[in-house]
């Protein structure tokens, strides 16, 4: 079992300085994507549920399996309802679910529903944990506007391991507002879902995971791109527009995505809702956990690829990049993504279904008030590097908030119900982290005192958070208090969380 006394001992071997470690896990092998794409995206499974007695219901297996990413090689996999990957969920605002989760791994997990408004006990975190051969229900109302979320496990210290090797899926939630907008929305033909992931692979096939010090610094990366569990994929469109729902499920890369051709596109929605207007750009940056929702046009029968365009960081931070540079150290942490990568070919036919134009407005975003918040809190990231680095007595702590590693028994944080919160976090490490709260929903305030970009404008649950900066969020804790149960805030690099970077939270009457 990895355990976080493990990584950190994994972390401290051969470490005697940052220099050190900016020097080691700043040169990884990775290699481009192979140019010719000969695969066919695999759309995942939609599930629905089930109406019984006004409660829809879900049924959702954990099991092994296996699947042939690598010609001629079989991948030992983790999967739900499948090999690899989840079905889709397809929710409704307003309505009573139940999601009977059955655990046959082999060994214990727990499954979130990231992003979701939900009862701690119905969260899916650390403490609600799923036995092997056991069934656990999730239960309660869908409280959310339309947007793409997803689930994945979450067991304290495992979920980076479980997660790479396939426990999570996507979820949409419709509300009435969307199913108005005249946005494309069949399911498989307009309606695009790409989980982007990356993985390493070992000689018989194997997932490769934490062999190297950088695997923990930095966050596991590979050098073979997934999207909806498919190698080198391609994707035939049938429709002039298409709505891609793209989902950050890699443990820790991070992807500035856009076109081969830098064609424009349009951003319709952020992570918990749509922005309230269409936005027109080139690309998009998207931390793990994140999600965006673009819609493309095709007019020719002329393939293109969407990319991943190098993440180059730069002094005072990037568009859309990884942020500031704070010396050799700090450069060479932030320049993980900086590779060019092909993501996936989209293939028009040469008879294409006209599309109508997208709408002008497409919601409200709820809008919390500065002026209306109770409180202030602030969250300090920190990564502390080697034994030279140690600070706070030899604690021993590597990755933490606010000097602390994530202890299960330790309540970090009181929030009253009904109140609305500022949560300033400031980054002390030399690389990003995507920070994501649990059972809530939130707006970006600033970033180092600047207003978000428009394509921050919607809803979040994850923010990027730049080495060198600090992020003010604000929120309004409703519905749900439970005194005894918390909820979690983390870094959303799963071996970060896994070696300390979360804390806790209780929402009290």
């Amino acid at each position: 079992m990895i355990t976080r006394r493990t990584i950190l001992k994994t972390v401290l071997k051969g470490t005697t300085a940052l220099t050190t470690v900016a020097i080691f896990i700043g040169l990884p092998s990775w290699s481009r994507a192979s140019s010719r794409m000969t695969n066919r995206l695999r759309i995942p499974e939609q599930l629905k549920g089930t109406l019984k007695d006004g409660v829809r219901h879900y049924d959702l297996t954990m099991q092994k399996g296996s699947m042939p990413f690598l010609t001629g090689l079989t991948t030992p996999t983790l999967g739900i309802n499948g090999d690899f990957l989840g079905p889709l969920l397809r929710l409704r605002d307003g309505e009573n679910v139940a999601l009977n989760v059955t655990n046959q791994i082999g060994e214990s997990s727990s499954l979130h529903w990231h992003g979701m408004h939900v009862p701690a006990h119905a969260d899916g975190g650390p403490h609600q944990l799923i036995e092997n051969e056991k069934t656990w229900q999730a239960a309660f109302k869908v409280k959310q506007k339309a947007a793409t979320f997803w689930y994945h496990a979450h067991l304290m210290h495992k979920t980076g391991p479980q997660v790479y090797r396939g426990l999570a899926g996507m979820m949409i939630v419709e509300d009435e507002e969307s199913r108005r907008l005249d946005l494309p929305s069949t399911y498989g033909v307009d309606d695009i879902p790409l989980i982007l992931q990356d993985r390493a692979f070992n000689r018989d096939g194997s997932f490769r995971y934490i062999t190297h010090m950088h695997d923990i610094m930095a966050g596991m990366r590979g050098e073979t791109i997934l999207v909806n569990g498919t190698a080198s994929p391609f994707m035939p469109v049938t429709t002039r527009k298409v709505r891609f729902r793209v989902l950050n499920g890699s443990n820790a890369r991070f992807y500035q995505i856009g076109f081969s051709d830098r064609r424009r596109f349009h951003q319709i929605a952020t992570d918990g809702s749509f922005l309230r207007q269409p936005l027109e750009t080139d690309r998009v940056t998207i931390a793990p956990g994140e999600r965006v929702e673009i819609v493309a046009d095709f007019n020719v029968a002329k393939p293109v690829k969407l990319v991943h365009i190098p993440i180059v960081p730069q002094t005072g931070g990037m568009r859309g990049g990884m942020g500031r540079g704070m010396g050799r150290g700090m450069g060479m942490m932030e320049s993980f993504d900086s590779q060019p990568l092909d993501l996936l070919e989209v293939r028009p036919e040469k008879s294409l279904k006209a599309a109508s134009p997208l709408p002008a407005k497409l919601t409200d975003v709820p809008n919390f008030r500065e002026q209306d918040a109770v409180k202030t809190r602030r969250f300090v990231l920190d990564m502390r590097m080697g034994p030279g680095m140690m600070r706070g007595g030899g604690s021993g702590e590597r990755f933490t908030i606010n000097g602390r590693a994530m202890d299960m028994n330790r309540i970090d944080e009181t929030v009253k119900l009904g109140d609305t919160e500022i949560w300033e976090i400031k980054n002390d490490s030399p690389m990003a982290h995507p920070f994501h709260i649990h059972d809530i929903q939130f707006r970006i305030l600033d970033r180092n005192g600047k207003q978000p970009g428009p394509e921050e404008q919607g809803l979040k649950d994850t923010v990027r958070v730049h080495g060198g900066e600090t992020v003010r969020i604000i929120t309004r804790f409703e519905d749900y208090a439970d005194p005894k149960l918390p909820y979690m805030y983390h870094c959303h690099i799963l071996e970060h969380e896994d070696a300390g970077m979360m804390g806790q939270f209780v929402v009290t009457a």
